[in-house]
């Protein structure tokens, strides 16, 4: 049963030391209550209060981790929508090979996975994992072939095979990787289990309805095995919103914890519409791992995009540090750009003068993730505030040049800006970024 924040609050130090963040230990226990925070937070937190407050603060949907290094994590979320504070583990996305493919297609698709990188808003992204399917009847063929992938990715994989001495061997092959083992029923739940406690992995457990599926967990968790993820049998777009839904709902809500498990999904629709769809839902509603049946970076750039935005704090804005960068090689007497420190705004800006082929610099004071007009509007982008933050860099330091073009939609700012700057020269640049490359062929052509 979960303990309430006073309960929790007696069994705590109560030193109100605040080196856990929060003012005092009520504050600090009433967080540990609604999830928000972990215990391991609190410096004096005794062996026997960890064991008493274990099973009660842990997050309602456990964590689980993959790759030789751990470096992926699934699970710990602790809000039904990311409004309300924010998802913390991002779905993985996989691509998924046959031992059944022909070798030149396999080796294809571990370069592809390989050499495939995606930069967003400064963020470089990857594929996560890879899924090895067994459909042919030949054990040392599978093995071989996850073999392969581990070696050649050296990212954690989905080992998607029925035959448990098969399996077995490859799940061997790849001690350490810390992959995944798909998919456990209640009659192979057993034999997977120790296979995947022997060899350090997570095991994949399905059921043909959730009823099934939470007596199957429940039994495994008692056995002694908990690193679990959770696999439904649906065969619709609404059955699998409604099982993510339902999951997600009751763990988070009831603190239920044979459902308090991430979730994989293999897509098999056949259609490419289709299966984009069924992704969209598992970015969107709760899905743990998402396998694609083949490598399309057409059907990545959109989906990654997605999940960018759907795994970001919404109560922080993505931004860049403020300082003045430098695109091309900029002489001290090379033009001087000036923007916002808004990821967005700034990979836009910084992309449309570097496509414009010249060197320059580009400003950029801490507006603390706002936009420009966002910025201008709450006082963080005003002469003054910009003249400040140039000084306070040591800009002047670096260039011989007195001119500086600002965005066209701050253009009321010029006349501050150049008397709060003595000596500059205010340029009012265009307004939208894609005039940027025509503005500088006339200004610098």
């Amino acid at each position: 049963m979960a303990l309430t924040g006073l309960q929790i609050q007696k069994l705590l130090p109560k030193t109100n030391c605040k080196e856990c963040g929060s003012k005092t230990c009520l504050a600090f226990a009433i967080k540990l209550a609604g999830k928000k925070i972990d215990l391991s937070e609190c410096p004096y937190a005794s062996d026997e209060l960890k064991e008493i407050l274990g099973a009660a603060s842990e997050p309602p949907v456990k964590k689980i981790e993959l790759g030789a290094e751990k470096e992926l994590q699934l699970g710990e979320e602790t809000v039904l929508y990311r409004h309300d504070k924010t998802f913390v583990h991002q779905t993985l996305l996989a691509i998924n090979i046959n031992d059944t493919d022909e070798p030149e297609d396999i080796d294809k698709t571990l370069t592809s996975v390989k050499d495939y990188r995606l930069e967003r808003v400064g963020e470089k992204i990857n594929i996560d994992m890879v899924s090895v399917t067994q459909k042919d009847g030949d054990p040392e063929k599978y093995v071989e072939l996850a073999r392969k992938a581990w070696e050649t990715l050296k990212i954690p994989l989905i080992l998607r095979c029925a035959d448990i001495k098969t399996i077995t061997a490859a799940a061997e092959a790849i001690k350490g990787s810390h992959s995944v083992l798909a998919s456990a029923t209640i009659e192979t739940a057993d034999e997977l289990r120790q296979i995947a406690s022997s060899n350090e992995h997570n095991l994949v457990v399905t059921a043909p309805n959730l009823d099934e599926l939470v007596a199957l967990t429940d039994k495994v968790k008692k056995d002694g095995f908990n690193d679990l993820i959770l696999q439904f049998q649906t065969h619709s777009l609404a059955e699998q919103f409604q099982a993510n839904s339902i999951a997600r709902r009751i763990a988070l809500k009831k603190n239920f914890k044979p459902l308090g498990y991430a979730s994989i999904k293999f897509l098999e629709s056949g259609d490419f519409a289709d299966d984009t769809v069924l992704a969209l839902n598992e970015i969107t509603k709760y899905g743990g791992i998402c396998v694609f049946p083949s490598f399309d970076p057409a059907q990545l750039v959109s989906l990654m995009t997605l999940r960018l935005n759907i795994y970001t704090d919404p109560q922080k804005p993505i931004q860049v540090d403020p300082k003045a960068y430098t695109i091309g090689e900029p002489k001290a007497d090379s033009p001087v750009f000036l923007t916002t420190n808004f990821s967005l705004t700034y990979f836009i800006v910084s992309g449309e003068i570097e496509n414009s082929g010249i060197s320059a610099w580009l400003v950029v004071p801490q507006c603390e993730g706002m936009s420009v007009l966002t910025a201008w509007a709450a006082g963080k982008f005003s002469g003054p505030y910009i003249a400040k933050s140039i000084k306070e860099m040591g800009f002047e330091n670096q260039v011989t040049t007195r001119e500086i073009v600002i965005p066209g939609y701050v253009a009321q700012i010029s006349g501050e800006l150049e008397e709060s700057l003595p000596g500059w020269k205010v340029i009012v640049g265009p307004q939208e970024a894609a005039d940027i490359e025509s503005f500088v062929k006339v200004k610098f052509g």
